[in-house]
Order: structure tokens, then C-alpha cells, then sequence
């Protein structure tokens, strides 16, 4: 049989900006179709973890699927797929967009189009969807709907003269997005007779049923009681329960093409089920596995500790339970001498490490330090491996090392253009190269290619400030390129701390070093006896500062008389500061460390 299109089915998902209410929009739209009773509506009802809500970001993708009784009468099958915008997430948002034949493009009518919009407006494209641009926030008195509209066709190229003009908020013309979505997005094709093919869309961990896993059927039909393979991790499963998700679970008998659900197979970790997997029949297979699939790669690294050295079990058992829910975190045991054990974990990108770091904090109420960011090098030896070093802690001896390779990104900014002498300077001190600059009426969008570690630092925090928080930025990792990189250590009275290493480029290490020599005579308390901190490469004082002594005034009690009793008294003093430098141990308070590796230039 040949593949037919399911002509009541539409798969959708939403592509916006941060704040631009894609998820008002979604919940309008579940409102709108009658799917929940109004009793049961709250505010952004797909983010269902506090964090999201706060910082109005989704975090995980999440599906629902409305009935819609459309103008030509017949009823409609919508599944919304609700994805992250976040870059950190650019690869789920691939996979999502990769389970929908089209995408609503909303744009705030009053801001206009912003980087983050951009990139996963290209990802839709490049996925081959129909995209219906929708204005939103169309009540504001500062919405400007005509320049938004020729801003769209401008910067992404795309017809935006039937834009959909709506307000989420107040329900203003949803009915008009439905409409849309009916007539405009193209249904679904497949073949019901073939053998399964599904791709593996999201997953998550669920105490009661272990793993629920969410699928979008290409051809072939899941149902109950099926043995079903990953081609990904050539793993079976029996399927416990198939069902939809109306934004509560609901069981269904099977799914079929086109429609997209949720299965439960007694899957213990979330680790073995990778997004973007394809799943097929065990007995049955289907000829080849989807395209594009690749396992997570993280791309951030950075040491976790906990404050307090006995909360290190409930740390590994609180690691253990998010490696559960979130495959793209990694993390293995490591030892520093300053900090005591924790992890080094590895994480998708800043947002993500941030968000972790919050959730344990919260969902585990643990106090952790971390370390800084630092990113995976790739070091070529001279006996002709290649090692990834994440730790800088680790680095081998220079004399093996051929040399030293670095990630770079494309970064792509978008700012009004007053801010952009600003940026362009940012963006240059950290040894940027300006790849594109072009206007697109009063705003600039400029794009770079940049170091990774430049970036990971405190980019983004300086980025905002320098543009009043008008700029947006979005990156993704291009290639590794050979760099003059050293390894810098810290060394306070002439010991290194390990927690405190880091590699630089040779052309910065001096300023860098100087900086945190700085910011540690402010922050370490002054002991009885003077601490040089330095800054080493290899053994190479780049940098130096001394911590005064606190001294006791020994000559008080000498009135008068002669000089050389004062002499006497100070020698003996200054013989036995020598002594205590020599044995004396210096106590670095843990807020040094954090404020250490907070500050950057």
C-alpha cells in the first residue's frame, strides 16, 4: 500500500522567543478547544516545574492534543508540540520539530523579532515546515503590526502578509490560530500497513510507571502488548500502555501515522530511551532507522561540591535522581584538594548547568559550590593520540602535547544599533572574529565566531549589561580550531589549589592572572605571617600579590633605652614569621573560592 495522508491529523509545534507567550498561546488554544474544564486551567499549563514557571522558560518539551470542530465542520486532531527555545535545548527542539509537519511562528507585535526566534525559525525550515507567522500581544498600545510584519519578511524571508493578528492574553482571535493551523498546515503522511516506524520525540521519568516515553508514529501502529526495538541502543520492550496526552494521561488502544502519544514499557532510566531514537516492531522491522540521529554530546563541564562535606551521599543520590529525568547531564566522582569530593558533571550549555545547579539546590535542598565552566578541550600527543580534557585539573605534562585544540561558535546577535560599538568591542576582547554585520531597519545583527571559553565565563551577563537587555544572542558549536592555550594555576604561599586552575589563551593569561590575584589578596583573611599569591604557567610567575601580616607590636613595652633593644625584640619576631610561613597553613574561606570563580575580568 502506498502512503496516505491523515487528513484530520495536524501536528504543530510553537517557535517564539523567550516571553513572546508561546505558552499563553498554548494555553489559550487547550482553553479555547475545551479540553480542560476551566476549574482545571492554571497559567502555563505545559511547565510544570517551578523553575519554569519562574523564569517563563520551558524546559522540557511537552505535547497535548486538542479536538478542534472546525468552520467546515469536520473535527481535527491538533498535536501540539510545546518545545524549549533555549539553545542550550537546540537539539530537542530538532527532534520536536522534527515529529511536526508545521510551526507557528509567534512574535511579540510590540518587540519584533529576536535571535533566539531566528535559530529555531532556520531549524523549522530546514525541517521542510509551513509556517504561519503569528502576531501576539497585539492589545499593546506600543504593538506595531505593520513594521513587525515587514520585519519578518525582511530578516527571515518568509510571507507575513496574512500573519495572524492575536492577543494570548486576552483570547483575542485564538479562534483565527485554529482556523490557521486547519487550513494552512499540511496533514500528516504515512503508511498504516507498513512495518512501525516511530521517532523517539522526549522522555521522562514517572515514579509509578518508569519511563513514559514520547513517540510520534511514522508508519505502522503501536499497540498494547507489542515487543518494540530502539535501533539507537538495540533494546526490546514489551509496551505496558499507549495513550495521548490531553494534557492528562489518557489510554488509548493504539496509535497509528501521524499521531503522536506516550508508551510505558518498565524502562528504567531515562539514559536508555535517546531522543530522537527510532522505534520499530521486534519481529517486524522497518528497513532503515530515521535520519539525524546523534547522541547528546555535553559541552560545559564543571566541578559540583557540596558545601558541607557530609552532605556528599545525598548528593550522589540526588544526582542519580536527575541522571534519571535528564540523560544530557553526566556526571563521575572527583577529588580536589581544596574542596573535598564531588562531581564533575557535564552539562548542554550555561543555562542548563544553571538550571541543575538550581534544582538540586531546591528539589534536594543541598548547598553546592561550583567550580568554573570550562569546556572540552581536545589535546593532540606527541605519540599521536587525542585525549578530551574537561578538567584542567587533569592536564597532562606539556612536554607530551602536541597541541591544544578549542569548540568555537557562531554566535548570532541581534541589538539595536546604538548598543553596537559595544558589543562589537565585547566580542573582540574576547578574541572574536566578525564573520557578518547587516541592518535590518533600526536593529544590527551582527554575527561572530568566538571561543568557547571566552563565552562560557560570563559572556552573556556582560552582553546584557552593555545593551540594557536589548540584545539576544544565540550560538551553536562549529568546529575545534588549534590554539596557543596554557594552563594557568593559582598558587597561595606557594602551593596550587587545584579547584582554582583553568586554561587561557597565552595573549590573555597575564590579565586573567592578575585579575584573580587580585580579587584572592581581597578575599583570603590576613594570617600572622605574609602569603604571596602568584600566578603560574607551567614555572612562570605571571602574576603577584602579598597578603600583609598581622603583627603584634612587640616594642611596646621598650620605652626609651637603646635602639638595639628594639632591634633585638623585631629580628626575633621576624625570625619566627619566617618559621610559621614556612609551616603555616593557610585557611582559604569557601566564599573566597566562590567569589573567585564568579568574577572574570
Amino acid at each position: 500500500m502506498s502512503a496516505h495522508s491523515f487528513d484530520n491529523i495536524r501536528n504543530f509545534s510553537i517557535v517564539a522567543h523567550i516571553d513572546h507567550g508561546k505558552s499563553t498561546l498554548a494555553d489559550r488554544l487547550i482553553q479555547t478547544t475545551g479540553t480542560m474544564s476551566d476549574r482545571e486551567m492554571v497559567e502555563q499549563v505545559l511547565d510544570n516545574m517551578d523553575i519554569e514557571r519562574e523564569r517563563g522558560i520551558t524546559i522540557k518539551a511537552q505535547t497535548v492534543r486538542l479536538e478542534y470542530r472546525a468552520k467546515d465542520g469536520k473535527v481535527y486532531i491538533l498535536n501540539l508540540m510545546d518545545t524549549p527555545g533555549h539553545v542550550d535545548f537546540a537539539y530537542e527542539v530538532s527532534r520536536s520539530l522534527a515529529a511536526c509537519e508545521g510551526s507557528l511562528l509567534v512574535v511579540d507585535a510590540s518587540q519584533g523579532v529576536e535571535a533566539q526566534t531566528l535559530a529555531n525559525v532556520y531549524q523549522a525550515i530546514d525541517a521542510n515546515h509551513e509556517i504561519v507567522p503569528i502576531l501576539n500581544k497585539i492589545d499593546l498600545p506600543a504593538a506595531e503590526p505593520e513594521r513587525v510584519k515587514e520585519q519578518i519578511e525582511e530578516v527571515i524571508g518568509i510571507d507575513a502578509s496574512e500573519a495572524v493578528e492575536i492577543s494570548a492574553k486576552t483570547g483575542l482571535n485564538i479562534e483565527g490560530v485554529l482556523e490557521a493551523i486547519v487550513t494552512r498546515l499540511p496533514p500528516p503522511v504515512g503508511d498504516a500497513d507498513a512495518p512501525l516506524k516511530a521517532l523517539l520525540v522526549d522522555s521522562w521519568y514517572d515514579a509509578y510507571l518508569g519511563v513514559v516515553v514520547l513517540v510520534r508514529i511514522i508508519d505502522g501502529r503501536l499497540k498494547k502488548g507489542q515487543t518494540i526495538r530502539m535501533i539507537g541502543t538495540n533494546a526490546s520492550y514489551q509496551v505496558d500502555r499507549v495513550g495521548v496526552f490531553r494534557p492528562k494521561m489518557a489510554n488509548v488502544d493504539s496509535l497509528g501515522p501521524g499521531e503522536v502519544g506516550f508508551l510505558t514499557a518498565s524502562i528504567k532510566e531515562v539514559a536508555d530511551t535517546a531522543v530522537g531514537d527510532t522505534i520499530t516492531d521486534e519481529k517486524r522491522p522497518c528497513a532503515e532507522a530515521l535520519p539525524d540521529f546523534k547522541p547528546v554530546q555535553p559541552v560545559v563541564f564543571c566541578g559540583l561540591f557540596p558545601v558541607d562535606a557530609a552532605d556528599f551521599e545525598d548528593l550522589r543520590a540526588a544526582m542519580g535522581k536527575l541522571r534519571l529525568n535528564d540523560a544530557s547531564f553526566s556526571y563521575e566522582m572527583e577529588t580536589s584538594a581544596a574542596l573535598g569530593f564531588g562531581f564533575r558533571c557535564g552539562f548542554l550549555g550555561l543555562l542548563h548547568l544553571e538550571i541543575i545547579q538550581e534544582r538540586l539546590e531546591r528539589e534536594f535542598n543541598l548547598d553546592l559550590i561550583s567550580t568554573a565552566p570550562s569546556v572540552v578541550y581536545q589535546l593532540a600527543m606527541r605519540d599521536g593520540t587525542t585525549i578530551d580534557l574537561h578538567n584542567p585539573a587533569d592536564m597532562p605534562d606539556v612536554m607530551k602535547i602536541e597541541e591544544i585544540s578549542e569548540p568555537w561558535i557562531r554566535a548570532t546577535i541581534l541589538t539595536p544599533d546604538e548598543y553596537l560599538g559595544a558589543i562589537i568591542k565585547l566580542c573582540q576582547d574576547r578574541r572574536g572574529e566578525q564573520v557578518d554585520l547587516n541592518y535590518v531597519g533600526k536593529r544590527a545583527m551582527v554575527v561572530y565566531d568566538l571561543p568557547l571559553n571566552e563565552v562560557v565565563f560570563d559572556f552573556y551577563d556582560r552582553l546584557k549589561s552593555v545593551s540594557k537587555g536589548y540584545a539576544s544572542f544565540d550560538y551553536q558549536i562549529t568546529e575545534y580550531r588549534v590554539g596557543d592555550l596554557v594552563k594557568m594555576s593559582l598558587l597561595v604561599n606557594a602551593e596550587p589549589v587545584d579547584a582554582l586552575s583553568m586554561l587561557v589563551h597565552r595573549s590573555r593569561a597575564e590579565a586573567r592572572g592578575r585579575a584573580m590575584c587580585e580579587k584572592l589578596k581581597e578575599l583570603i583573611p590576613p594570617h600572622m605571617f605574609q602569603i604571596p599569591v602568584q600566578a603560574a604557567i607551567g614555572g612562570k610567575i605571571i602574576a603577584r600579590e602579598t597578603i600583609r601580616a598581622l603583627r603584634k607590636d612587640v616594642t611596646a613595652k621598650c620605652y626609651g633605652g637603646d635602639a638595639t633593644r628594639k632591634r633585638k625584640l623585631l629580628d626575633k619576631q621576624k625570625e619566627g614569621k619566617k618559621r610559621m610561613r614556612q609551616f603555616g597553613k593557610v585557611e582559604i574561606p569557601q566564599e573566597a573560592f566562590i567569589a573567585a570563580l564568579k568574577m572574570d575580568d
